[in-house]
């Protein structure tokens, strides 16, 4: 038989445990949303010529391509202006002159904030919360890239039509509907689960 813990060893054995958190359905909520934004904006893949041009503004190479907002090594292209906001899509679309190397934990804390307030802020991974210095200089770099293209915006309403846009926002709202009532049965299997599995080590 072990000895009774003193509260300081409880403390420190509580602050060693970390529970997986419990899954829902419902936090997949906003990646179904992005999933139908991304499904209707248009690629328009870059020349050869663009993508050279583009790390010259932005002061790399082909040779070592950097995140455009912490100079960390490039993992992907970042939307420099975010395709997605209020659950709609915002009119830009996927083309070089909104795309710019990024790596994944700036990419992640951007998400869809405008990116000069977010690189300046102290949002977790930041470059200005991570301690990062030469942040004023890809800054400058940044809005010369900006200059150097007008990026296409797209008014997907007056494109498609009311009714075929509202239509398809209405199968997105069903997905999240169902998703919801699913996560309902969800829940009621997961407490018979647990009563089962209480009862049987009582």
């Amino acid at each position: 038989m072990t000895d009774p813990l003193d509260e300081a060893r409880c403390l420190l054995l509580a602050a060693a445990f970390r529970m997986p958190s419990i899954q829902s359905m419902l936090g997949r909520k906003s990646s179904i949303t992005n999933a139908f934004v991304s499904s209707v904006i248009p690629v328009i893949f870059p020349t050869l010529a663009e993508i050279e041009e583009s790390l010259v503004l932005l002061g790399m190479d082909a040779n070592d391509v950097r995140c455009s907002y912490c100079w960390d090594n490039f993992t992907e292209w970042d939307h420099l202006r975010p395709l997605v906001m209020k659950r709609r899509p915002t009119g830009y679309i996927s083309e070089i002159a909104n795309l710019v190397p990024a790596c994944g934990k700036c990419n992640q804390s951007k998400g869809n904030k405008a990116w000069r307030e977010w690189m300046k802020s102290t949002a977790p991974r930041s470059p200005t919360g991570r301690g990062m210095s030469g942040v004023d200089e890809r800054i400058q770099r940044l809005e010369d890239y900006e200059r150097w293209k007008t990026p296409v915006m797209v008014d997907f309403l007056a494109v498609v039509g009311h009714e075929a846009w509202e239509d398809y926002w209405d199968h997105c709202e069903a997905v999240v509907t169902e998703l919801q009532r699913s996560q309902a049965v969800a829940d009621s299997i997961r407490s018979t689960i647990v009563a089962h599995v209480k009862a049987s080590n009582a």
